[in-house]
């Protein structure tokens, strides 16, 4: 499927990093009194050990980069990603992790049957997670940050069998540097679980083709097809990389026979060497494929009924094309984008042009397969998504692409490798990698997610509570949440719970995790208020800057008819906070 000529295989040996240069401390053996009656020391002497020591980590440091860009470039994958994760809001999205791994095992499976059963495994393996670190912002946003990490180093192992230790390192950096890939480390969503599973069943798919032509690639389909399984059971839109490496192998097949029949026709008549791709890779593939379709079938089955919870993906419009375009690999921003659609297609059409010469390399002919990897995963499942929505099925979300950023990466990694020589190389990476700093300090500030400001909502009832009644008995009343009219703003209890710990809610009817929902449901405030409110002598109402479905006038009301006056009121971002205190 993805593999170069037989005698590509051949790994060039690494450069071995220079030896730690260690300078010997300057030893003193005889001591003379010196004219002025004082000893002198060399100043080197006592810096010598110092700089030994600086030399000898410098040294370590660059032959681990060197042996082990896999690791390196991993480890920095999740320190980019996790630094400073805990300081944005949680927002709509992250609240739904929340509440559903947090729930007991019966919880979770009811509610998977009624919503968000495309992301039953995420939130499963998140509830283990919990169970074992508990929940904070940051403990949500760790395992996509672990995951990025992951992702890259799978991207410079696959990188690195494509083309080289230069294509997969610079390929790992690159994809550390996209806006999206930023985005996705710190989003206590599955997205960057979804760009590692996409590069490791590519990486595996790599492995088991290239065991095909030398008859010991059993195991290697089996692994094969159960990471299949399990991708598409983690996320269904992972089926399009099962499918991208079906067009791989198809490319590759075609493009041989179309060699063969050139060979056929030339004057020497010598047919090309051997055979990337063999009609029996294409039928293992399709077993493996085929055995773990159908075993996902049921979880696709289920995924496909509660097909009206995407209905909010809106259809094809003016903002498909930038949403392509800048938005689903490159956050967004125009000129990134602009420049990174160039370069990725100087990859492309630089390694085809090479390999289709008389001359071509071995260096060329690698180069070439790599596009025939990449190119399928990074094309099909942004055409799919974009289809199906044209047709009427609304499926194409930005953020439902990122199953792509790692073949992005290889494809900006191909343009970039062009460049000689090695000073000149170093300082085009090194842009690339300046230039998404930017984006990656924008995602980690306060209001990064959606410009939701629920962390600081949170720290104001918080910090009113501690200072002025801390002994109170306290009931909350939740409105409703901007953007999500039917979501109550008890969504921001579930994101910061410490702030409402001992509150009674006095209005809600259907706790959400007894009911199989996300969510909980107000009732009839005008009844469950009164009844509630016994001993309560504060009461909180959080809700949203919204016009419909604003029951903040009806709650003062009925507060005010029990002995309640408002004390406080405030608005940060689209949440208001209103304190009422009885008379």
């Amino acid at each position: 499927m993805f593999a170069p000529y037989r005698y590509a295989e051949l790994s060039v040996s690494p450069v071995e990093a220079p030896g730690t240069c260690s300078a010997a401390p300057a030893t003193v053996t005889s001591v003379t009194a010196p004219r002025t009656g004082t000893i002198s020391v060399p100043r080197s002497a006592g810096l010598a050990p110092v700089r030994s020591r600086l030399r000898g980590v410098a040294s370590s440091i660059g032959t681990s980069v060197v042996r082990t860009p896999e690791l390196t470039i991993g480890a920095l994958g999740v320190l980019v990603s996790a630094a400073f994760a805990w300081v944005p809001s949680l927002w709509y999205d992250e609240a739904a992790t929340v509440t559903s791994a947090q729930r007991t095992w019966a919880q979770l499976w009811a509610e998977l049957h009624t919503v968000d059963a495309v992301h039953g495994l995420y939130y499963s393996l998140m509830h283990v997670w919990f169970w074992l670190v508990g929940y904070t912002p940051f403990t949500l946003r760790f395992p996509s940050a672990l995951a990025v990490g992951v992702a890259a180093g799978l991207l410079v192992a696959l990188g690195r069998r494509l083309g080289g230790r230069r294509l997969g390192i610079t390929a790992g950096l690159v994809f550390l540097a996209l806006p999206r890939v930023q985005w996705a480390g710190s989003e206590g969503r599955p997205y960057a679980t979804i760009t590692t599973l996409a590069a490791c069943l590519t990486l595996v798919g790599l492995t088991a083709v290239r065991r095909t032509r030398t008859g010991r690639s059993l195991n290697w389909w089996v692994a094969y097809g159960a990471l299949a399984l399990v991708a598409v059971t983690f996320n269904v839109y992972l089926s399009l990389a099962v499918v991208a490496h079906a067009v791989t192998l198809l490319w590759t097949m075609v493009l041989r026979r179309a060699e063969l029949r050139r060979a056929t026709l030339s004057r020497d008549g010598r047919a090309p060497g051997t055979p990337l791709v063999t009609g029996g890779a294409l039928l293992r593939w399709a077993i493996a494929a085929g055995i773990a379709a159908v075993l996902a079938s049921p979880v696709v089955v289920e995924i496909a009924s509660q097909s009206k919870q995407v209905a909010w993906i809106a259809g094809i419009g003016t903002r498909t094309g930038a949403q392509v375009f800048a938005t689903a690999w490159f956050g967004g921003v125009d000129a990134y984008a602009a420049g990174a659609w160039a370069l990725m297609l100087v990859g492309v059409a630089s390694a085809l042009v090479e390999a289709h010469r008389r001359s071509a390399t071995v260096r060329s002919l690698v180069r070439a397969q790599a596009v025939r990897v990449a190119v399928p995963l990074v094309v099909i499942p942004t055409a799919a998504l974009v289809l199906a929505t044209a047709m009427g099925k609304h499926l194409y979300s930005p953020k439902y692409a990122t199953l792509s950023l790692p073949f992005v990466a290889l494809l900006i990694a191909l343009a970039l490798t062009l460049v000689r020589p090695k000073a000149l190389f170093a300082a085009a990476v090194a842009a690339v990698l300046v230039l998404s700093v930017p984006t990656a300090v924008a995602v980690k500030q306060p209001l990064a997610k959606q410009d939701s400001t629920w962390a600081r909502a949170a720290s104001i009832i918080a910090a009113e509570r501690s200072t002025n009644r801390a002994d109170a008995d306290e009931g909350v009343v939740f409105g409703s949440v901007y953007g999500h009219p039917g979501t109550t703003a008890d969504i921001i209890r579930v994101a910061y719970p410490d702030a409402f710990a001992g509150m009674t809610d006095l209005g809600v009817r259907k706790v959400g995790a007894d009911s199989g929902v996300l969510w909980n449901q107000t009732g009839d405030l005008a009844t469950t208020i009164p009844s509630r409110l016994d001993d309560v002598d504060t009461v909180w109402f959080v809700g949203g800057t919204v016009k419909a479905r604003n029951i903040e006038p009806e709650t003062a009301s009925i507060l005010a008819a029990n002995g309640f006056r408002a004390e406080q009121h405030w608005k940060t971002g689209t949440v208001v906070i209103t304190e009422y205190v009885r008379r």
